[in-house]
C-alpha cells in the first residue's frame, strides 16, 4: 500500500522542536513508520520553486492535515493572511483529515489572529491541548491509531492503546488519578484542573478507547492491575555471590500500578547496597550517598517498566548480585536505535507511548531521550564503569558494582565469630539506612523506616533505641507530628 501522507503545519521558528520530535517519532516507530510518510518543509531541498506553491501542493497530496497552534500567527501576504492559516483553509476546502493541536491553555496571550484561527478550528475536528513535545507525540500517536483502526487498516491497535477486555472505570483507582493530576501539575504545569474528573483526565491522556479503558489506563491507574495484566509485575533478587544459585537470601514479586511497581523495586535495591552519610557542614540535611546513584537505579527500572513488551509473559527482573545490578525486560530496542546509539545524543522512540508519558509527567522519566546518557554519566561521576546495555531474549542493563566498597572484602575467620561479626555488620548497615532516610525526611515514621528498609517495625524501634542511647538520634516535638533530629554523636 502507498504511505498516508501527513502534512505538519505551523509557524516553524515557534514550532521547532515540536516538528522535530513529530517526525523522529513517526520515522522511527515501527508501526507508523509502516503507515505514515511525514512531510516538513525543513526537509525539502531548496529549490527553484515559490515557498508559497510548495506548501500548498503538499497540502493538496497529503492525507492527514496536522496543524500546531501557537501565540504566534506568522508573516503576512498582502491580504493578511499567514502560511498557517491558508494551509488550514485549503485543507478544510480539500476535506482532509485534519488533527489539530493547541499548545497552552491561555487563549489571551496568542495574537489576535491565532486565537480568531483556534476559534475557527473547534468545530468538527479533533484538537487536543498540549504543554510539552512529549505530549503532543503521545497525543498524536493516540489519533493515528485510531485512524489505521476507522480505515480497518490494522484490526486492534498497540498494546498500550488497545482496549483492556473486561476492564471498566470502576477498576480505576480514583485516588491515584487525583494524586496524578496534583503531581503531573507541579512536575510538568500539566494544564488539566486539579478537580477535573478521571473520564476528563483519561480522555486528555488518550487512554480511552470507543469509551473503554486502555491496557496503559490499567497499568497506570488500576485498582489491581495484575487481575488483567498478570506478567506486568516485577520481580526482584538479591544473590550473596556473582551467579543465580539458591538458596536466594531475598526475593520479592511487587504488584500494583508502574509508579507502585518503580517505587518498590527502586527501594529494594537501595535497601541493600551501601550507602555513606556526610556531615551537614552544607545545609541542614545530611548529604546521602549510594554506592549506586540513586538515579541510576531509578532510570534502569522505569526504562524496563515503560519499555518493556507487554504482550509477553515475561515479567521485569531486578538482580542484584555482589559484583553488578542486572535488570532485565522483555522488550527489544525499535528498528531506529542501536546499542552504539544509545550512548549518544539519539531521538526517543517509546515502545509504549501512552505510558511512558504519564511517567514523564510525574517526573518519573525526566527527559525522554536522554535516560541512558544519564546513566553512563552518572556512573562515571561516582567512579563506576559505564552501563552496559545488552539483546538476546529481552533488553537487560547492568551495572558494575565495585567489589571492597562498602562492608570491603571477607576475612578467613572461625564460623562462630564470622556469624556475629556478620550479624553487628548488619546492625551497623541498617543503622545508616535508617541514618539516611532520616536525613532526608525527618519527620518519617518508623512504619515507613520499616516499609523502606525491609524490617519490621519492632526491629526498627530496636535500632532507634540504640542510635538515642549512641546519642545519634534524638526525637523532637511530640511522637505525633514530631520529628527526629541526627546529633553529632556521644554518649547521652
Amino acid at each position: 500500500m502507498n504511505p498516508v501522507r501527513i502534512f505538519i503545519s505551523s509557524v516553524q521558528k515557534e514550532f521547532a522542536d515540536e516538528r522535530a520530535a513529530l517526525r523522529d517519532y513517526l520515522r522511527g516507530d515501527a508501526l507508523m513508520r509502516r503507515f505514515f510518510e511525514v512531510f516538513l518543509f525543513e526537509d525539502v531541498p531548496a529549490a527553484d520553486r515559490r515557498t508559497d506553491d510548495l506548501y500548498l501542493d503538499e497540502v493538496r497530496r497529503c492525507d492527514i492535515y496536522v496543524g500546531l497552534f501557537g501565540d504566534d500567527y506568522g508573516s503576512e501576504n498582502a491580504g493578511g493572511v499567514s502560511p498557517t492559516e491558508r494551509e488550514f483553509d485549503l485543507a478544510t476546502a480539500e476535506r482532509k483529515y485534519r488533527l489539530i493541536y493547541v499548545r497552552g491553555m491561555d487563549d489571551a496571550a496568542r495574537h489576535p489572529k491565532m486565537r480568531a484561527l483556534v476559534g475557527r478550528a473547534q468545530a468538527g475536528l479533533i484538537r487536543k491541548r498540549f504543554n510539552t513535545p512529549s505530549e503532543l507525540v503521545a497525543g498524536l500517536y493516540a489519533a493515528l491509531v485510531e485512524y489505521l483502526e476507522e480505515r480497518q487498516l490494522i484490526r486492534s491497535g498497540p498494546f498500550d492503546a488497545a482496549p483492556c477486555t473486561k476492564a471498566t472505570l470502576e477498576h480505576l483507582d480514583p485516588e491515584r488519578m487525583a494524586w496524578f493530576l496534583r503531581t503531573a501539575r507541579a512536575t510538568r504545569r500539566f494544564p488539566l484542573a486539579p478537580d477535573a474528573s478521571p473520564a476528563d483526565l483519561l480522555e486528555h491522556l488518550n487512554l480511552l478507547g470507543d469509551g473503554r479503558v486502555t491496557n496503559a489506563a490499567v497499568l497506570l491507574f488500576g485498582k489491581q492491575p495484575q487481575r488483567f495484566l498478570i506478567s506486568s509485575e516485577i520481580k526482584c533478587a538479591h544473590f550473596h555471590g556473582t551467579e543465580v544459585a539458591k538458596p536466594i537470601p531475598s526475593y520479592q514479586v511487587y504488584k500494583g500500578t508502574v509508579f507502585d511497581l518503580v517505587d518498590a523495586a527502586v527501594d529494594f535495591v537501595l535497601s541493600k547496597i551501601a550507602l555513606s552519610v556526610g556531615t551537614r557542614e552544607a545545609g541542614p540535611q545530611a548529604p546521602v550517598r549510594y554506592e549506586i546513584p540513586k538515579e541510576v537505579v531509578a532510570e534502569a527500572i522505569v526504562n524496563a517498566v515503560a519499555h518493556r513488551d507487554y504482550t509477553s509473559n515475561g515479567s521485569v527482573q531486578v538482580m542484584l548480585f555482589a559484583d553488578r545490578l542486572e535488570v532485565w525486560n522483555p522488550g527489544t530496542l525499535p528498528p531506529s536505535l542501536t546499542l552504539e546509539k544509545l550512548r549518544q545524543a539519539h531521538g526517543s522512540v517509546p515502545g509504549n507511548p501512552l505510558l511512558a508519558e504519564p511517567m514523564y509527567l510525574t517526573g518519573y522519566i525526566e527527559r525522554m531521550g536522554t535516560g541512558t546518557r544519564d546513566m553512563i554519566r552518572r556512573c562515571t561521576e561516582a567512579g563506576l564503569p559505564e552501563p552496559e546495555f545488552a539483546v538476546s531474549d529481552g533488553f537487560q542493563t547492568i551495572i558494575r558494582r565495585i567489589r571492597g566498597r562498602g562492608a570491603g572484602e571477607p576475612r578467613e575467620k572461625p564460623r562462630e565469630e564470622t556469624r556475629e561479626e556478620t550479624r553487628e555488620e548488619t546492625r551497623e548497615k541498617t543503622r545508616d539506612k535508617i541514618l539516611a532516610l532520616i536525613a532526608a525526611n525527618p519527620s518519617i515514621s518508623t512504619n515507613e523506616l520499616a516499609e523502606q528498609i525491609g524490617i519490621t517495625p519492632k526491629g526498627i524501634e530496636w535500632q532507634i533505641q540504640q542510635l538515642k542511647r549512641a546519642g545519634q538520634l534524638k526525637r523532637v516535638g511530640p511522637k505525633k507530628g514530631g520529628r527526629w533530629e541526627i546529633t553529632e554523636g556521644g554518649d547521652e
